[in-house]
């Protein structure tokens, strides 16, 4: 299992950008893809981006295609969020997490690792 640190987040005006980090300690991090996932209160938890292991794949939500960018540098151990035309609806915490499988991350299932968590907060 890895531990996952998120960093990065604030407050940003409408159009504005920000990336955030996810640092992860652990041997093994290379070996998981990682997704980066986001809550508003009141409501559930939602995919947002997922990354294969080697970086080559990448899957996002429809409401960020075009805008957001995940990447990864296993050297480094830390996966990015790129997020670029920000809007007011994208104010949340936004958490990342790893899984065995790039495909268990985009459905969200067994899920091994959770960071704390960063807030998003887009002013209009």
């Amino acid at each position: 299992q890895v531990q996952l640190v998120e960093s990065g987040g604030g407050l940003v005006q409408a159009g504005g950008s920000l990336r955030l980090s996810c640092a992860a300690s652990g041997r093994t991090f290379s070996s998981y893809a990682m997704g980066w996932f986001r809550q508003t209160p009141g409501k559930e938890r939602e995919f947002v981006a997922a990354i294969s292991w080697h970086g080559r794949s990448t899957k996002y939500t429809d409401s960020v295609k075009g805008r957001f960018t995940i990447s990864r540098d296993n050297a480094k151990n830390t996966v990015y969020l790129q997020m670029n035309s920000l809007k007011p609806e994208d104010t949340a915490e936004y958490y990342c997490a790893a899984a065995g499988t790039f495909g268990a991350v985009i459905a969200s299932l067994d899920l091994t690792s959770w960071g704390q968590g960063t807030q998003v907060t887009v002013s209009s």
